[in-house]
């Protein structure tokens, strides 16, 4: 009599329906029926309301910058658009011909692509003014590796945590739970946040990082391992900051706001906090920000949120902050609804990476962690970033094509 199936690492920790199967090639021996459906609606309305909503303020936050330094208001709105357009034709491609199969398959040659592009930043990057070459740059367009380099790290170690449970979920420490579950995801994010932190880009590895050590766990890495290797990640987080003097200036200041320079280093910080504080329950109405009248920086790109709660006022901020919940929400009912390992750390990952963005964006517009330069997922002006953000969406709905379907 064969025994059944022992749960694997993530159905143990509720991540997965107990009675799907973990195999590979997309496989699954779920009960419920697996079809070829539509992609998952709420999902797809949730993100399409994020785009139209980030469309609204990106105009409303740049169009006097853009005035400003290009003589045209609608300088940002429209390449914004054409981003915007951009990625929803990718997404639409990906959700009508991408199977789990086909991002199993692909996903090393997708993590292999991000790691050419980091070491290219090192030898042809641009800094774009900012001072960190973090980008490449074509001209009309401009590519931030790291960007790249999440989605490829998400796949990557998905199909590789899916491929190795066995040896994860084995009794033999140094042959196996220890090798597989630590030792070569570890070397894994390892790669990535090497070339990241050689940009000095200190936001990127904070990321990199907790998203690896997330899969990490829901692939059923030991608890006492994910702790230890949270704690390596916090001490080369902090030997960064050590060693740059642009890391430390920035703690300096966020340590020490009412004792930094106001016209200085303490400038955006505290402009965007005002915005903040100014805007009251409902805001000053859509368009009448003053703050963006170059008192916030750049208020189309990380600082956005602030215009938001200045003109949309604490309702706004809670609108953008409960759409964000639904979306972190889907995106992990889809993933428990997937019928084997790698889908659901795939689209656990993509979703955990949305949400930490949105959760470190907000820490750090309201000072509650140091001005690291997190842009906010949809809202943000920038192409390369917005139409991989849409492209990780189409990869959600392709795999909820193939998830289970069941009431909510």
């Amino acid at each position: 009599m064969n025994a059944e199936k022992q749960p694997s690492a993530p159905e143990k920790r509720g991540l997965l329906p107990r009675k799907a199967r973990s195999g590979s090639r997309g496989g699954t021996d779920a009960p419920d029926a697996v079809v070829k459906g539509s992609p998952d609606i709420p999902m797809l309305l949730i993100t399409t309301i994020l785009v139209l909503f980030g469309c609204v303020m990106v105009y409303s936050a740049s169009a006097i910058y853009a005035e400003q330094y290009h003589d045209d208001s609608t300088y940002f709105i429209v390449r914004h658009i054409v981003f915007l357009l951009i990625g929803v034709a990718a997404t639409a491609i990906l959700v009508k011909y991408c199977t789990p199969v086909f991002w199993e398959d692909f996903s090393w040659i997708i993590f292999g692509i991000s790691v050419v592009l980091l070491l290219l930043v090192l030898v042809i990057g641009d800094d774009l003014g900012s001072g960190a070459k973090r980008w490449l740059n074509f001209g009309f367009f401009t590519v931030q590796p790291s960007e790249v380099a999440k989605l490829g790290l998400v796949l990557a170690m998905a199909k590789f945590m899916t491929v190795h449970e066995k040896q994860i979920r084995s009794t033999h420490r140094f042959g196996g739970s220890f090798l597989y579950g630590v030792v070569y995801p570890g070397l894994m994010i390892g790669l990535i946040a090497a070339l990241v932190a050689a940009e000095k880009h200190i936001s990127g590895l904070m990321i990199i990082g907790m998203i690896g050590i997330s899969i990490m766990f829901m692939g059923g890495t030991k608890l006492r391992w994910i702790f230890t290797i949270a704690g390596v990640v916090i001490c080369a987080g902090c030997l960064l900051v050590l060693v740059s003097e642009y890391a430390q200036a920035r703690v300096d200041t966020w340590l020490h706001i009412d004792q930094a320079d106001p016209l200085g280093s303490a400038w955006q910080t505290l402009q965007g906090l005002m915005a903040i504080g100014s805007g009251g329950l409902f805001g000053k109405g859509l368009g009448n920000s003053t703050q963006k009248f170059g008192y916030v920086s750049q208020p189309q790109n990380d600082f956005i949120f602030t215009i938001v709660c200045e003109e949309l006022g604490f309702f706004g901020a809670f609108l953008v902050v409960a759409l964000f919940a639904l979306f972190v929400w889907r995106g992990f009912y889809i993933a428990r609804h997937t019928t084997n390992s790698f889908s659901a750390l795939v689209v656990y990952g993509l979703t955990f990476k949305v949400g930490l963005q949105v959760v470190l964006n907000l820490a750090v517009v309201t000072n509650s962690m140091p001005n690291t330069g997190i842009s906010l997922p949809f809202f943000s002006y920038g192409g390369t970033s917005l139409i991989l953000q849409l492209i990780e969406v189409g990869i959600i709905l392709s795999i909820s094509r193939y998830a289970t379907h069941r009431k909510i």
